[in-house]
């Protein structure tokens, strides 16, 4: 499994950008996550805290704006064929659908906080038919309100227990380190056993 703290400390900026777009354009990656390591490691120092934010609301519009014009192209039918694979049942995109048409805007920049309904805001309101400035709009606001809270979120845990969970990583990773020898001592000691039990 790939860990995305991992992934944005060895390739930075673009980590944050691709995955964040991602997610906004429909796809579920945990962008909240993303986003929170990448203010956690502007906290380390590894990145810089307005790139990070500047980078992630660039990518969340953009991918929100992919993601209301393929649906706006290829519409509902796509959602309902394909909306299964990602746990979107028909009832549950008939109700999405139901509060983007019935709110307008505000769904679209409500949308932007709510787990579960985020990745599907641009989607859903581009097989709604919404207009494309009004989604530009919400979504450009909602982007830029929701962006620097969770990056901050992870700034705010770097400044509050940071070094304790620095030196918990440390731990594991020792922990880790001596596992990954012990393994390879059983693995050794194993081959040896075989050899000597085929030489009898």
């Amino acid at each position: 499994m790939i860990d995305p703290a991992e992934l944005i400390g060895h390739w930075g900026y673009p980590a944050i950008f691709v995955l964040v777009l991602l997610g906004s354009a429909g796809i579920p990656v945990p962008e909240e996550s993303i986003l929170v390591v990448g203010g956690y490691l502007a906290w380390r120092g590894q990145l810089r805290l307005p790139l990070v934010i500047a980078i992630g609301i660039l990518s969340a519009t953009a991918g929100d704006n992919l993601g209301y014009w393929v649906a706006r192209h290829y519409g509902r039918t796509a959602l309902d064929r394909y909306g299964s694979r990602f746990f979107i049942t028909s009832a549950r995109l008939e109700a999405m659908r139901s509060f983007v048409l019935r709110s307008g805007a505000p769904a679209v920049f409500i949308a932007r906080f709510v787990p579960g309904l985020r990745v599907w805001a641009g989607p859903i309101a581009g097989a709604a038919g919404m207009p494309f400035p009004v989604f530009v709009i919400a979504n450009a606001l909602g982007a830029v309100v929701y962006v620097p809270l969770a990056v901050g979120a992870g700034y705010a845990l770097g400044l509050g227990v940071g070094q304790q969970l620095e030196r918990l990583r440390a731990v594991i990773g020792e922990l880790e380190y001596w596992a990954v020898g012990a393994a390879l001592a059983a693995a050794a000691g194993l081959l040896l056993w075989r050899a000597v039990r085929a030489r009898r």
